[in-house]
């Protein structure tokens, strides 16, 4: 069976539980992963969360969500950007640079990583991710 590397939408989706989502994680179990690179949107989002929350009912809230993706990084494997999934991101940013905006450099550091494990990207974020050949 092949590697599922869920893109940073759907780990969300999954720390809301939900349903769907939480269920088709529990059916394909160690063949699901996230990136690095999902680690580090989710981390930069709730520190900023964080570091604004306006009352201690707020930074209780934040507190126990940044919690829950703290356990779900120790319970999944997590790919890391390595030197080939490096080679591949410059490879796809050098063969299509119209895949060199801001707002893409996440989502095609996710896809090197995925290329260069031979995973799938699930994502609902079809637009940007078929962008990228091979993926």
């Amino acid at each position: 069976m092949s590697l599922w590397i869920l893109d940073t939408d759907h780990v969300s989706l999954l720390l809301g539980r939900h349903p769907q989502v939480s269920r088709r994680v529990a059916v394909l179990g160690a063949d699901v992963a996230i990136t690095v690179v999902t680690v580090q949107e989710l981390f930069n989002g709730w520190i900023v969360r964080i570091n604004d929350a306006k009352d201690i009912e707020d930074l209780v809230r934040l507190y126990d969500k940044l919690s829950r993706t703290i356990s779900l990084c120790k319970r999944v494997t997590v790919a890391g950007f390595d030197q080939a999934a490096g080679n591949c991101y410059q490879r796809i940013l050098l063969e299509n640079p119209s895949l060199s905006k801001k707002r893409l450099r996440k989502d095609i550091r996710i896809a090197a990583i995925a290329l260069s494990i031979q995973a799938t990207v699930v994502t609902r974020n079809y637009r940007d991710f078929s962008q990228v050949p091979g993926l």
